[in-house]
């Protein structure tokens, strides 16, 4: 039956720069510190922990003969009245490019409203997708989301220094929170927001999309069920030439470093997700050339090594500076190294992986079949939400990827490893893994 979903007919609209949104930022944080606390709002608390029959695919003959690979699953989306709203903070490139198409891809998730400092371009992007004009705000008026029953999550993609005071705001308000990563400019930012989502009885998830994608996962159990023996070495590295045009990634006051918190982190958090240890100790090392103007308050490149308690080393790089390239590798002692090339990319991502058999090396391209991933992370929350359970990667996980960047820095400072203390249990920062059949 074909789908007739009002966001999967829709164009996707045109990003726009976001400076006039930093300009236009609205009441600040002290605006919201004396709001009160509410409880849940009625349309979550209705819908945790009910059971979802109603997203049984509809069963179809197979085309292919039995001995081909079995075909995708029917997409089976919750009644659109019962999914969960989603209000996006922020309409950014990646709001405009990734965040609003993906949504008709969707099974449980669905936006219901905007927030931004441009009220001709909120304007315009809500009717492109369906929202009521009366669920567009500003960043002045963003606390009257409070009495909107159709949000139950905020999405706050905002520069990193407004994610602390959004988060507040957001549970202050009653709602539910996923924030783009790095989560805040430092750890004691990180940790404010999870104090407030706690006090106010709110979930709080950090988007971390490489957790959420079927490619990255396979790669997961490979390292964790060690399949082709124990991974020994990985090798990460994420890079981009970024453009010198006032962009607030290359103001630290808003972006809080550079390479290492904005991509970087995608090495060090997925590392973190495959092998589900913690790091024992870092080294790193940063670098700006002298002269380019675009690093004149952030980093340049940063490399850095760690070694996890099952004897795992990672070296991993970063920059801002060179052509495009994202990637990283598991080598394994069986004869066998495995990875992504390309990883982190929000589209195209490949797996590959290299064996030795007799007397030759066989590599392979294991083909699984490509999912948004930014779909299959907002459907996360409004599954945590629809369940009650905590997300997969609640703030707490977001919280030790800014303690082992913090400590990276130092390292680089002092030219020293960096010892941390390392939890003994698995996943020791996850909550409840993504259901399969979910």
């Amino acid at each position: 039956m074909k789908n007739t979903s009002i966001f999967q007919s829709l164009l996707q609209p045109a990003a726009r720069n976001r400076r006039q949104f930093l300009a236009d930022a609205g009441m600040g944080f002290l605006a919201a510190a004396g709001l009160s606390q509410l409880p849940g709002n009625s349309a979550a608390a209705q819908g945790a922990g009910q059971p979802l029959t109603d997203t049984i695919p509809v069963k179809l003959y197979p085309l292919d003969h039995p001995s081909e690979r079995a075909p995708a699953k029917v997409p089976a989306p919750l009644d659109p009245a019962k999914r969960i709203g989603f209000a996006l903070v922020g309409l950014g490139h990646l709001t405009l490019e990734e965040l609003l198409p993906a949504f008709g891809q969707c099974k449980y998730a669905k936006p219901v409203a905007l927030v931004s400092g441009d009220a001709a371009k909120a304007k315009q992007v809500a009717a492109q997708y369906g929202i009521k004009s009366t669920s567009v705000y500003s960043y002045q008026n963003f606390d009257t989301i409070r009495n909107n029953p159709e949000v139950q999550v905020v999405y706050i993609v905002l520069p990193n220094s407004m994610h602390e005071e959004f988060t507040v705001r957001s549970a202050q308000a009653g709602k539910h929170v996923l924030c783009e990563k790095p989560m805040a400019n430092t750890s004691a930012e990180a940790q404010r927001m999870i104090d407030a989502c706690e006090k106010a009885g709110r979930k709080l998830m950090i988007a971390y999309r490489i957790q959420y994608e079927p490619k990255n996962a396979f790669v997961k159990e490979l390292v964790r069920n060690k399949t082709h023996g124990k991974v020994r070495v990985m090798e990460m590295f994420n890079a981009q030439n970024i453009a010198n045009n006032g962009q607030w990634r290359l103001d630290k006051k808003l972006a809080g470093g550079g390479a290492l918190p904005d991509i970087g982190i995608y090495c060090l958090n997925t590392a973190r997700y495959l092998t589900g240890e913690e790091p024992e100790w870092v080294m790193g090392s940063v670098y700006n050339t002298p002269g380019d103007e675009r690093f004149r308050q952030v980093e340049e490149s940063v490399l850095w090594q760690m070694r996890f308690p099952s004897g795992i080393l990672v070296n991993a790089a970063t920059s801002y500076s060179v052509h495009q390239s994202r990637r990283y590798r598991c080598l394994a002692d069986n004869g066998a190294w495995f990875g992504l090339d390309p990883a982190f990319a929000y589209h195209g991502l490949q797996l590959e992986m290299s064996q030795a058999k007799e007397q030759y090396d066989w590599k392979q391209a294991p083909e699984i079949p490509e999912q948004n991933q930014f779909a299959l992370e907002m459907d996360h929350m409004a599954w945590c939400v629809l369940h009650n359970k905590e997300p997969y990667t609640p703030g707490a996980e977001g919280l030790q990827d800014h303690r082992i960047m913090e400590a990276i820095y130092q390292s680089a400072r002092e030219g020293k490893p960096i010892t941390l203390k390392t939890p003994q249990k698995p996943d020791a920062f996850r909550g409840t893994p993504p259901p399969k059949d979910a």
